[in-house]
């Protein structure tokens, strides 16, 4: 197979027929052989008796089922896990990713050789004080935290080797950094292609303000797992001597100098009277746990990951 389409949908009842439709005409208007995979993440409205009625009619068509909402992350392992194609394409459901784009982004996995190609919506139909300007200084961000040099993260129109997607791990909200997990992996070869983007036609977005605040947040643990995710000791343990260093000496110069000043029969206080004595055994306080953290880091690697995984309530066609 030459293709797998994979689509995590919340609420986009209207836009599957037509989205359905319009990956078809691409699809056949190339030959290419391909599946469409939708991942119902726990809709309300008739999303799944939509993709029902989809896959009856068009044995392209595959669906799953989650119980509830788990997020986009979680569908979009649900949808690699299940995916066949020899080159795998996600895309969201809204129609503001434009299917005539695959055939470009196919070719550049197959004939330029690209592990993974993400798309760049340069011009945007968002409004720019609460997406557009908020996106641009998060990728910024996420460029000079990464390494990664995408104009993008965001984008949910990307193209995978199927390689790539067997061997990555989304979890969590980190479906915008699948570029860095990809070259956490060992897939350096990451492209980037311009790609329309549209008004959005049915219904309202489902993302607000606070996905960015998220994505920051994650950007710090994606930089802290690529860092010293397989070893937390470097940095907490390394933190942690250096501080308990830093106030054990300080204590050991408080001490030195009141024994110095009791030789000489000098004027003294007590070493609680010392503002400096707090200060330095607090440090080695701190000191301490950041020691014993990076202990606890250790051994939380070594323990399954007992993170909720989603549940699925039906498939089609799988």
């Amino acid at each position: 197979m030459n293709i797998s389409i994979i689509i995590p949908l919340l609420n986009e009842q209207e836009s599957l027929p037509e989205l359905t439709s319009w990956i078809a005409k691409v699809m056949q208007e190339n030959n290419f052989t391909y599946e469409i995979i939708f991942i119902d993440d726990g809709s309300t409205d008739n999303s799944w008796e939509t993709i029902e009625n989809l896959s009856e009619e068009n044995s392209f068509v595959k669906g799953i089922r989650f119980f509830k909402n788990y997020g986009k992350s979680q569908a979009l392992h649900a949808g690699f896990a299940k995916a066949e194609g020899n080159v795998i394409i996600t895309m969201d459901a809204d129609l503001q990713d434009s299917p005539d784009e695959i055939p470009e982004l196919y070719n550049m996995i197959i004939n330029d050789n690209y592990d993974l190609v993400s798309g760049w919506k340069k011009k945007r139909y968002d409004n720019a004080f609460t997406k557009n300007l908020p996106s641009k200084l998060f990728n910024a961000a996420a460029r000079k935290t990464s390494g990664v040099k995408l104009n993008d993260f965001n984008c949910g129109l990307k193209a995978y080797k199927n390689v790539v997607i067997k061997n990555i791990e989304v979890s969590g909200e980190m479906h915008r950094y699948i570029p860095v997990l990809a070259k956490n992996a060992g897939f350096s070869k990451i492209g980037e292609k311009v790609v329309i983007h549209q008004a959005r036609k049915y219904g309202e977005s489902k993302f607000g303000m606070s996905r960015f605040v998220n994505g920051f947040l994650d950007l710090i643990t994606i930089w802290f797992l690529s860092k010293f995710g397989k070893r937390p000791m470097h940095l907490f343990g390394a933190m942690g001597t250096i501080m308990f260093l830093i106030g054990f000496l300080s204590t050991v110069y408080i001490g030195f100098i009141k024994l110095y000043r009791l030789y000489h029969d000098l004027p003294y206080n007590l070493v609680t009277n010392n503002p400096w004595f707090f200060i330095a055994l607090t440090t080695m306080i701190i000191g301490t746990q950041l020691f014993l953290a990076g202990f606890l880091g250790e051994i939380i690697l070594r323990t399954k990951n007992n993170e909720e995984r989603y549940k699925i309530s039906k498939e089609i066609n799988l």
